[in-house]
């Protein structure tokens, strides 16, 4: 091969990649310092909710504030996550610019009250968001619009958890169920890495998780059969509870769309519902994040890793408030409440077999994320990065059996199929059937509205 071919070649293979990479990077500071100040907010209206909490009794107040913002202005920024994932599949209408405000104002005014979300949701919608504004402003084509959108989603979720190799692998698996998008893999990557370096660069600091490892087994757990057998069986578990999530939260907003024909008023019923049940429960452990107790104690991630951390049945709590709060229209993520549930059920399943409680707690935290967003590879990763890699095989046991046993469903409904789980053939194309078609099939209803992420 003679020095000009091999220079039209080089021109031809990387100078494409290289202007990926630049337009990658722009969008990896933008959505970095979007989720830096995000999480700097989202602290501050945690701890005012703390120090009030009758700052509860007007969740319902706030719900229809935010209600009334989407309704006459979103402009489909209220179908949220799904609206991404649509515009990467076949760029149409466009992520509207306004998506990143008021997604951060939603979630912040949800959290003040004492809603019950998450926060990937927000993060990777405003990188969608802020992707496609500066999209629009370089005029580039449709492809590398298309890839910019899926460098502001791993931008955003690898910077919002501090775990930039699940965060690219979050955006190339998500897409499509059964299938990798490697076409944007290098870029993907950067974008994801420069997000959460740009996020830590604002002084921003990650929940860092502590897992006890067994002594003498070198830098990877010795392989005991009957532990990857009781972690099996509880991956069945995780991933039953992942598709009851899905299930409860699509269903409820159906319920809620048929009761309250005008979306704005969603969210008070949803409000009203979720004082409710503290007052049923007599508990407020399953408001707000999650991630640490407030003052004072309660059940919290975190409390999840040790003994007696958390009841039996703290994991349907969780996943009962948190359905209610994002089925009525309420904005956040699914994500971190799904740690909580995954986390708590994991801490009853070990004290049950009588292994690790911080083990299982750490199983459950990645399986049933990996069951409601049917991204295994992700949440194998997600595991590694925040608890090493010790555990790194029982990690993939768990969150593949868990993507296995949650079945046709999930919480992103434009997400598409590549095959039914556990077919060794597609038949059903190349992608284009989503999990709003298969809910159609199989539901018997009229089409969901989309989730409210």
């Amino acid at each position: 091969m003679n020095v000009a071919t091999t220079g039209r070649r080089w021109a031809t293979e990387f100078v494409p990649l290289f202007r990926r990479m630049l337009l990658a990077l722009p969008v990896a500071v933008l959505a970095g310092s979007a989720s830096a100040l995000f999480l700097q907010a989202l602290d501050w209206v945690t701890a005012m909710q703390w120090q009030s909490p009758q700052l509860l009794w007007a969740l319902p107040v706030g719900g229809l504030l935010v209600g009334l913002l989407y309704h006459f202005w979103g402009r489909g920024s209220d179908k949220g996550n799904n609206l991404i994932l649509e515009e990467i599949h076949a760029p149409g209408g466009g992520v509207p610019a306004r998506m990143a405000p008021l997604v951060l104002l939603g979630t912040l005014v949800t959290h003040l009250f004492g809603g019950s979300a998450g926060r990937e949701g927000t993060a990777v919608q405003m990188g969608g968001s802020l992707a496609a504004l500066l999209s629009r402003w370089l005029r580039v084509g449709t492809a590398s619009r298309r890839m910019m959108l899926m460098c502001g989603v791993s931008a955003g979720f690898g910077s919002v958890f501090g775990t930039p190799l699940a965060g690219a692998v979050f955006a190339m698996e998500v897409l499509v169920v059964g299938r990798v998008q490697y076409e944007a893999l290098v870029p993907v990557l950067l974008a994801s890495i420069v997000g959460d370096a740009t996020c830590s660069a604002w002084g921003v600091h990650h929940t860092i998780y502590h897992l006890d490892v067994a002594t003498g087994a070198g830098s990877h757990a010795a392989f005991h059969a009957v532990l990857l057998v009781k972690v099996a069986g509880a991956a069945i578990c995780f991933g039953l509870a992942s598709r009851l999530f899905s299930e409860v939260t699509h269903g409820l907003q159906r319920c809620f769309a048929r009761v309250l024909p005008f979306a704005p008023l969603r969210p008070v019923l949803g409000g009203l519902l979720v004082i409710g049940l503290v007052f049923l429960t007599g508990t407020r452990d399953f408001l707000g994040l999650g991630v640490h107790a407030p003052p004072g104690g309660a059940v919290s991630i975190m409390s999840s890793f040790e003994p007696g951390g958390a009841s039996g049945w703290s994991w349907l709590g969780k996943l009962l408030f948190t359905s209610v709060t994002l089925g009525s229209g309420f904005k956040g993520g699914e994500v971190t409440p799904l740690f909580y549930v995954g986390a708590t059920l994991g801490n009853a399943i070990g004290a049950l077999l009588q292994e690790p409680v911080g083990l299982f707690a750490a199983l459950g935290f990645i399986a049933v994320f990996a069951g409601a967003a049917n991204t295994p590879l992700a949440c194998t990763l997600m595991g590694i990065e925040l608890f090493g890699a010790h555990y790194a095989v029982y990690f993939a046991v768990a969150c593949f059996v868990a993507f296995m046993a949650s079945g046709h469903s999930g919480i992103y409904l434009s997400q598409r199929m590549a095959a039914e789980k556990g077919s060794i053939q597609g038949g059903l194309g190349e992608g284009n059937v989503t999990l709003r078609d298969w809910y159609k099939r199989t539901v018997q209803d009229d089409e969901p509205p989309p989730p409210k992420s």
